[in-house]
């Protein structure tokens, strides 16, 4: 763990019953986004991707844990009863190309036994913790009513996993994160990409061919950190697949390969200047964060999907206050990211070979 990353703060028994409103949509406008950029949450939001990052650097897919701690095998034991009722719930006939009805009907399941499913979770002595969490567990698996998914669903699940470090139901340690990342994570990604092949799920707020990916962000941020010392793997290497299933970047890329058709530098341009102009994993990952808050956090029509309130604070920093204050600060005078020496902007065709002039 870097020693300059900060403790994730606690949020102790004591104050569970003083948490305030239950968390609601609160980001409506732009002038929202930018509040929340200061906000206690969006800090630890930040910390907590971090933390996780640096938890898997060096390690592969092949890293094996001893000793899966019991809140995260009850959390991979959730997971899989997810994944069990799209077997239960087949996808209706259908001539969509996207969203199957079927998915409302998972949907639907999910709402009636959230409650139920997250109180054996955590635990009688959490149990009043259950409608602070629930909003982000509902909103971790695509929206229900346009029958899509996109990189806010996926916060909303890690957002979901930050409170339930918050109040140390995950243990912030080095060993527990890497689990939570190799583990649960990867986990969730999974069952994601069998509710997106199943019942065909639009892409939430895609820009096509000029995003990093229709569907999520944070595969490529951990696989970055677990590639980031390897020093005899260049980032080009992922235009050379079939990859092998190492970590979470390379998972990611051969999805995309699973999906779509035509050359990689067509439909996913993004990750093509990255491979061809970011020349080591280290400037990979640190952009990606970049981006991330630029593309994901800083975007009104991803984070007005998003709760927030209880656990997880919609009060401003004051600038300045600490190292906390002067990072939020700081992060929102920076709208256009860097990956390297390669702008996270969409790249025009015309710079790759074969392309469009």
């Amino acid at each position: 763990m870097d020693d300059q990353l900060p403790s994730l703060r606690e949020i102790s028994p004591l104050q569970f019953q003083d948490l305030g409103p239950l968390p609601s949509l609160l980001i409506k406008t732009d002038e929202d986004v930018e509040r929340w950029t200061h906000t206690r949450s969006y800090y630890d939001y930040d910390l907590f991707l971090r933390r996780l990052n640096e938890s898997v650097v060096g390690l592969t897919e092949a890293y094996t844990q001893d000793d899966t701690s019991p809140p995260v095998s009850g959390t991979l034991s959730l997971l899989q009863i997810l994944e069990d009722w799209i077997e239960e719930i087949p996808p209706l006939r259908s001539p969509q190309r996207f969203g199957n009805l079927a998915f409302r009907t998972w949907g639907a399941r999910l709402e009636e036994q959230a409650e139920h499913l997250l109180e054996q979770l955590i635990g009688p002595s959490m149990k009043s913790l259950v409608p602070y969490i629930k909003p982000y567990f509902l909103t971790s698996f695509g929206s229900f009513t346009r029958m899509d998914y996109g990189t806010g669903h996926e916060t909303s699940f890690v957002l979901f996993l930050l409170c339930l470090t918050l109040v140390r139901f995950f243990q912030p340690t080095p060993e527990v994160e890497r689990q939570l990342v190799l583990s649960v994570f990867l986990r969730y990604l999974r069952l994601c990409w069998k509710l997106q092949d199943v019942y065909k799920l639009e892409p939430a707020g895609s820009h096509g061919v000029w995003g990093l990916d229709d569907y999520c962000f944070l595969p490529y941020i951990f696989g970055s950190g677990q590639l980031r010392d390897q020093n005899d793997i260049p980032p080009s290497a992922v235009l050379h697949p079939p990859l092998p299933p190492t970590n979470l970047y390379f998972l990611a890329i051969m999805r995309i390969h699973d999906v779509k058709r035509g050359p990689f530098f067509e439909h996913s341009s993004q990750l093509y200047s990255i491979a061809t102009g970011v020349p080591n994993w280290t400037k990979v990952n640190s952009g990606l964060f970049k981006m991330y808050r630029a593309e994901v956090l800083g975007k009104r029509v991803v984070v007005q999907h998003i709760p927030l309130g209880g656990l997880l604070e919609w009060e401003s920093l004051a600038s300045g206050s600490g190292v906390a204050g002067s990072s939020v600060a700081s992060w929102t005078r920076h709208p256009t990211t860097v990956v390297g020496a390669v702008p996270m902007e969409y790249p025009s065709h015309s710079a790759h070979p074969g392309g469009p002039t």
